[in-house]
């Protein structure tokens, strides 16, 4: 496979970090989106040193995801440096907050329903527009099997979720035809610092072991993946359990 130019928001820890090593040793070129420079320098230097390759990161740009006037320059500094286009726009930025604390404090509830929902949707309204400029391309989202389901512990992390991948879901049917490949990611339970304290079940995944599924998923044209795949079968029992039982469980 021809290597392939990418915009990566989010490549500085958890998934977004593992996903982007993987992309660089196998010889994509990045551009690297976030919101702090020193965390862009040390992961554009990790991603050099693990790919043995300077071109392995052209370059990175501030952008904040709860700055949407940050979007259109730093997709446009991402054009320029990867030569007049991108390939692939991978975005894993995002945050988590617990149901408890959104329910004790309606700041961090709105918080998050922007971040994980209106900018991520407005940034990829961003980055369609290039990708189909430039005749199509790939658009990976992270989002979450948590949207799948209303469940008590997550309603408003879910529900933020649940509209991202319906949005992604319309950006697929809407404009498959014309080139753009949309990837809607739901990673179940991984451990990460997002996840840290939380109680984890048997089947949690890792960082590394998601990024090599994405991977695939993305090569492959696939328009949603579940991973750790157990995932795939624990959210389709859930799907099918009655209102009347949901009500009753603590899940």
């Amino acid at each position: 496979m021809r290597s392939q130019r990418v915009v990566f928001f989010g490549a500085t820890q958890g998934m977004g970090r593992a996903f982007a090593r993987r992309l660089a040793v196998r010889g994509d070129r990045l551009f690297l989106l976030g919101r702090r420079a020193e965390d862009l320098d040390k992961a554009a230097a990790d991603l050099r040193a693990r790919a043995g390759r300077d071109d392995a990161v052209i370059g990175h740009s501030p952008c904040d995801l709860g700055s949407p006037k940050d979007f259109a320059p730093a997709l446009q500094s991402a054009r320029d440096a990867l030569g007049g286009g991108f390939d692939v726009v991978v975005i894993t930025a995002g945050i988590f907050e617990t149901q408890d604390a959104m329910e004790a404090d309606i700041d961090k509830a709105k918080r998050l329903l922007d971040l994980d929902f209106t900018h991520t949707v407005l940034f990829c309204e961003h980055a369609r527009k290039h990708l189909l400029e430039s005749g199509g391309g790939s658009l990976v989202v992270f989002s979450s099997v948590a949207g799948d389901r209303g469940r008590k512990p997550v309603a408003i992390y879910g529900a933020a979720k649940a509209g991202l991948s319906r949005y992604l879901e319309a950006l697929d049917h809407k404009f498959r035809g014309e080139g753009l490949h949309t990837l809607d990611v739901k990673p179940g339970f991984v451990h990460t610092a997002m996840t840290a304290g939380l109680k984890a079940p048997p089947f949690a995944g890792r960082p590394e072991q998601v990024a090599e599924d994405v991977e695939r998923a993305l090569d492959a044209g696939k328009p949603l993946l579940y991973t750790p795949l157990p995932w795939r079968f624990v959210m389709l029992v859930i799907r099918f359990i009655p209102r009347v039982v949901m009500r009753r469980l603590g899940f």
